[in-house]
């Protein structure tokens, strides 16, 4: 569904997740203004061919393929925004208009050594997840379409259904609303390669300035059992984000045990199977 939209991620936007991540050490030299604010953005999928890892088109609605399995990988519940990109005469990225939210899973690899944030995030198709089902939104103000919603994640294993990361407010993001949307911009515009952030103004150029971005906004924090667990082949992965005005945790956990069930409307489910 995806294919044309260039792949972007947000590091660090909320609070405690690098740490748990064993990922804040990298961003030690990494200047922010403002002590809130995410660390910076990352490609994971750059359309247009070519030879770099990036050009792999690594989402999948269904499955998560590990690569190595001497590598650690490791489930990143968020919500993803696709957006659309309008560019400045100059062919710089001037605005971001979100069109829907979707549940995302930036699966990751904690790969000890890697230089860049990318080579922890695409390792070959099936690497990431987005639902197919979204929430449509009109902009991304707080108080707007997602003032209810939820992010929950879970991980079946055997006949177990485990809560992976802490439910959240959606709006609990550190960055949210314009706030996001302006930071966003100025960092696809200015963000310079550096440590383990990269150049993304280069990268949209590679891409042909692409009409739409998938965007990812950042992972919530694990649970204990989250944060210490990783895939491995034969789990499934749920990431869900839910109305909680419509369903309750509680009963969205009851009908995820059911993988027949049929879920009301107000949620977008991602699903995927471990291979």
């Amino acid at each position: 569904m995806y294919e044309e939209a260039i792949g972007i991620g947000v590091a660090g936007n909320f609070a405690g997740h690098l740490e748990q991540a064993g990922e804040a050490s990298d961003f030690v030299d990494v200047e922010v203004a403002d002590p809130e604010a995410p660390k910076g953005v990352f490609p994971f999928y750059v359309p247009g061919g070519g030879e770099h890892f990036l050009h792999t088109y690594p989402v999948s609605d269904s499955e998560i393929r590990l690569g190595s399995d001497d590598e650690k990988h490791q489930i990143e519940p968020e919500v993803a925004l696709l957006c659309e990109l309008g560019y400045d005469e100059g062919g710089r990225v001037s605005s971001i208009t979100p069109l829907r939210a979707m549940a995302h899973n930036d699966c990751s690899i904690r790969r000890e050594g890697a230089k860049k944030i990318s080579e922890k995030k695409n390792w070959g198709p099936a690497s990431k997840g987005t639902a197919r089902s979204f929430v449509e939104l009109d902009g991304l103000r707080e108080g707007g379409a997602l003032r209810t919603y939820r992010l929950g994640c879970w991980l079946r294993r055997g006949d177990e259904l485990l809560e992976y990361g802490v439910d959240s407010p959606v709006e609990s993001y550190s960055y949210f609303g314009q706030r996001l949307l302006d930071w966003l911009v100025d960092r696809l515009r200015e963000q310079r390669d550096g440590g383990p952030l990269e150049d993304l103004s280069r990268w949209i150029e590679v891409a042909g300035r692409p009409a739409r971005a998938l965007i990812s906004i950042g992972a919530t924090r694990y649970t204990d059992l989250g944060e210490c667990t990783f895939l491995e082949r034969g789990d499934e992965v749920l990431v869900a984000v839910y109305d909680a005005e419509r369903i309750s945790k509680d009963a969205l956990r009851e009908l995820l045990g059911d993988p027949a069930a049929s879920l009301p409307r107000g949620i977008s489910l991602l699903r995927q199977r471990v291979v």
